[in-house]
């Protein structure tokens, strides 16, 4: 920012043909404005005014100069000019990493679209921990807990689980009245990409009974497969509910156990700390949380 006021003293002398002049308009003293132009020319090493004791003149380097000079105002113009209107409306693009469970948030995404139609957006689907600032994106939604110091947060809101399995399922190996009853059941369950590790069924259960241990049949790192098999009739599984809701209503799946799980989900969406939150990505993070859920 010191060059920027180092350039626009040089500007303003050059245009005023008079350090006092510059110095009036600029607020400061003439010496003020000579000693800067004088550090101004020391790091160009190059003489920008030939002076006396009553008038300055610009040197053919000092013109050449101020007309890069000017050019660079003008940049600066335009640039706040473009940063106003962008802030006067939501505009440009926005970069979104989701999870692969994301797809089923395309219906929401969709109506985002459409009321905001001057927003392009760039979708990128993964589980994987992608890296918010090195991978240059503007916002990350994803569940569990988030530590990067890097990042803001904010909660889109919580999402509840449901137990589910086909008719045809519940009718051969009958409807678990408890979690102690999954153990004789055909379990299917989610893998987290990043670790390999099993997603726990958020299930309340009695301690007195024991160690609640699944079944594990089959097991998925994305979630439509699992809906996949469970519509077939070949096991059951723990799913976020905005998933699978569709699927109960219509009577593909059936949900059991609901007064055992236990609502726990939270979608987060996260954006580098070191950014402005834009208009176009506030508009997106206010009608996902509005609407996602």
């Amino acid at each position: 920012m010191d060059s920027i006021g180092s350039l626009n003293a040089f500007v303003v002398a050059a245009e005023a043909r008079s350090f006092v002049r510059a110095g009036e308009a600029l607020g400061v003293s003439s010496s003020a404005i000579g000693k800067t132009i004088a550090r101004l020319e020391q790091r160009l090493g190059v003489r920008l005014f030939h002076r006396n004791t009553r008038s300055i003149a610009i040197t053919a380097e000092g013109a050449m100069f101020l007309e890069r000079c000017r050019r660079i105002f003008d940049e600066l113009e335009a640039a706040e000019r473009e940063l106003s209107q962008t802030m006067a409306a939501p505009r440009g693009r926005i970069r979104v990493s989701l999870p692969l469970a994301g797809m089923l948030f395309m219906p929401t995404i969709t109506k985002f679209m459409q009321m905001f139609p001057d927003i392009t957006i760039d979708l990128d689907f993964t589980d994987r921990l992608v890296d918010v600032v090195e991978e240059g994106f503007d916002a990350v939604v994803r569940t569990g807990d988030v530590s990067d110091s890097r990042l803001m947060m904010r909660t889109l809101g919580k999402f509840s689980h449901r137990i589910v399995g086909s008719r045809d399922y519940f009718t051969r190996f009958g409807v678990p009245e408890k979690p102690q009853d999954l153990s004789a059941h055909v379990c299917l369950h989610h893998k987290y990409p990043s670790s390999g590790k099993l997603e726990r069924w958020p299930l309340r259960h009695d301690i007195a009974a024991g160690k609640l241990d699944l079944p594990i049949s089959s097991m998925a790192s994305t979630l439509e497969p699992l809906i996949s098999i469970a519509e077939a009739g070949l096991g059951i599984a723990c799913l976020p509910l905005f998933t699978v809701g569709q699927h109960i209503a219509d009577g593909r799946l059936v949900s059991v156990l609901e007064d055992y799980v236990e609502d726990a989900g939270e979608f987060r969406i996260l954006w580098p700390s070191s950014r402005h939150l834009s208009p176009k990505v506030q508009a997106f993070v206010k009608f996902m949380a509005d609407n996602l859920l």
